[in-house]
This record gives C-alpha cells, sequence and structure tokens, in this order.
C-alpha cells in the first residue's frame, strides 16, 4: 500500500470525525482526498463520494430521528425535487459534460479540471457557511408561512449542485429549513442529513450504469469514515464542535485555494 492511499484513508477517516464532531461538513474534502491522494478521476470520485455521503449521513438522520429531530414531512417535499435532479444530473448531464469545455488562449479546459474548479469554488462557499456561526442564521426573521414553492426550488438548485460535486450540500439545505420552512437549528440539523442520505444514495444509482464501480475501495472508504463518525460521536461529548467546525472551515478554505492553483496554473 502506498503512501498516498494511507493518507486517503485516514482523509476518510478525517471525513467522519468530522461530520460526528460538528454535525457536517467533512463530506466536503471527500473528492479532493479520492482525486489527489489516491488517484481517482474527478468524475468517478464524485460518484464514490455521493455513496460515502449517503452512508455516512443514514447513519447520523437515523441518530437524530430517534432523537425526533427529523420532520420527515418537510424533508419528503424538500427531497422530491432534489433527489431526482441529482439522478438526471448524474445519469445524464455529467456524462454529456464535453471532454473539452472550452479553451482560452490555448489553455484547454477539460472536464476534470471544469469539475474540479467548480467544486472549488463551492467549496469556498461551504467554508463560509463553517465559519460563520449559526446565531446568523436564528437571527435573520423567518416568514409567518412555509413558503413550500421556493422550497421545491431550492430542492431543484441542491440536486444539481449535488449531481456536479457529489457533496451533501448541507450549506445550503440548513439555510432553506430554518429560513424557508421555520424549523428550528436542531431540527434543522437533523432533517438536512435525511436529506442528504436520500440525494446521495438515489443520486449514486444514476452511477451505476456509466462507472464500473471499485466496491472493494468503496466499501473500505466508507467503513473508514463511518469508524471516524462513532469516534467523532463520542469525542464531541468532551471537545467542542462548534470551534472545531470554524477551525475545518479554515481548512477547506485551504484545500479550495489549493485546488484551484493545482487545476488552473
Amino acid at each position: 500500500m502506498e503512501i498516498t492511499e494511507i493518507l486517503g484513508y485516514l482523509g476518510a477517516f478525517i471525513t467522519g470525525l468530522v461530520l460526528g464532531l460538528s454535525g457536517g461538513g467533512g463530506s466536503i474534502i471527500t473528492v479532493p482526498v479520492m482525486v489527489y491522494l489516491i488517484g481517482i478521476n474527478p468524475v468517478t470520485a464524485t460518484a464514490y463520494s455521493l455513496f460515502v455521503v449517503g452512508c455516512t449521513s443514514t447513519i447520523g438522520a437515523f441518530k437524530n430521528f430517534r432523537k425526533q429531530l427529523v420532520d420527515v414531512k418537510t424533508a419528503i417535499v424538500f427531497s422530491i425535487p432534489a433527489f431526482t435532479t441529482v439522478y438526471l444530473t448524474r445519469r445524464y448531464l455529467v456524462p454529456a459534460i464535453p471532454n473539452t469545455v472550452f479553451s482560452i488562449n490555448g489553455f484547454e479546459v477539460t472536464k476534470d479540471i471544469f469539475i474540479m474548479s467548480f467544486f472549488a469554488i463551492i467549496m469556498i462557499l461551504a467554508s463560509f457557511s463553517m465559519i460563520r456561526s449559526k446565531k446568523d442564521l436564528t437571527d435573520i426573521k423567518t416568514p409567518s408561512t412555509i413558503n413550500i414553492p421556493y422550497l421545491m426550488m431550492i430542492g431543484i438548485g441542491v440536486g444539481l449542485l449535488t449531481g456536479i460535486i457529489g457533496a451533501g450540500g448541507g450549506f445550503l439545505i440548513i439555510p432553506a429549513l430554518v429560513l424557508l420552512a421555520k424549523l428550528p437549528m436542531k431540527k434543522a440539523i437533523g432533517t438536512s442529513l435525511f436529506i442528504i442520505a436520500l440525494n446521495s444514495l438515489i443520486g449514486f444509482t444514476g452511477d451505476l450504469r456509466h462507472n464500473n464501480i471499485h466496491w472493494t475501495f468503496l466499501l473500505i472508504f466508507t467503513f473508514i469514515s463511518i469508524l471516524g463518525i462513532i469516534v467523532g460521536v463520542y469525542v464531541s461529548k468532551f471537545v467542542s464542535g462548534k470551534k472545531l467546525k470554524r477551525g475545518f472551515g479554515w481548512f477547506t478554505l485551504l484545500v479550495a485555494i489549493y485546488i484551484i492553483f493545482r487545476e488552473l496554473l
């Protein structure tokens, strides 16, 4: 086993650890770990990430469901347009992206460069949501009624985003649930995990036709990530999850900057 592969599996553990400690955010580094440490191409890495994110989120969602922190009705309203869009994106849109998206002054932006650069931009947005305090959301006045049409529209947007980059999109889902579905923050987090689990696992099925899945690697990676969640949940009893999540937000920002420099320069 090469050192990069060992680091890749360590990245899987850290992904789960961050999820267990802070309730979200860790899955955003799954794709960079697979691409830069293990050497998987970006399209396959985003597919694998959907499976890993789906499995890990299922565990988190089940834990929150037992605590009655999942609003199933809201989750279904949000999920139906979201997972439909994820599936269609993985099944039809991603395979349709040309190998050379466009070129500027002789520099070709290939499909892999496009996906990783787009992923880096989303990582930057996600890092800001982790660095920012959750109080920023709870201080905003929410509408007097649940806005179902907007909720479904955002579900479509999240589905498209999840389908392209292979990440859960919790940094978009949680604000939508707080501001449009009027859910308390803790219930928004639990409901978000339920939505992410559905989106990711159903979206992953859209890749089964186009990718030769290396199931042994994928299951090992997922298992190590789940071990990280178990450890993270235990350690979270003794460590401040908010501070860790903010620190991880800065780390995510640095990784995003590294991806942009590596892909474009």
